[in-house]
């Protein structure tokens, strides 16, 4: 028996999860689907800034589209790290397609001017 917070919504309900992918705890049906994908495919969002070459000691927030398997993160992070962008960069704009493979985009979060 694995036990989860549920972090979906601001209830915070207590899960318990069995082998056979038996959930209680939840006070609704999108806490028993976090707790499934949490046991079988767990996926995280990445939040982070990326340097922005043309803008001195300038850097701009990203984020993953949609989320990314946990275990891909540190390779996630290494090709952010890598990267830098150009101004101007708008909301919304792709800074890395399919990062590290994981069919995710990484997203520019801020207008750079």
């Amino acid at each position: 028996m694995r036990e989860f917070v549920c972090i979906v919504c601001p209830r915070g309900c207590h899960l318990q999860i069995d082998d056979e992918l038996n959930v209680t705890g939840n006070s609704c049906k999108r806490g028993e689907i976090y707790a499934k994908n949490e046991v079988t495919d767990p996926k995280r969002s990445v939040t982070s800034t990326m340097r922005v070459i043309n803008r001195e000691e300038c850097v701009v927030s990203v984020k993953t589209v949609p989320e990314i398997p946990k275990d891909k993160i540190f390779d996630v992070m290494d090709e952010i790290n890598k990267t830098m962008l150009k101004a101007p960069l708008k909301i919304g704009d792709i800074a890395i397609e399919n990062v590290a493979n994981t069919g995710s985009n990484i997203v520019v979060c801020r207008d750079i001017d």
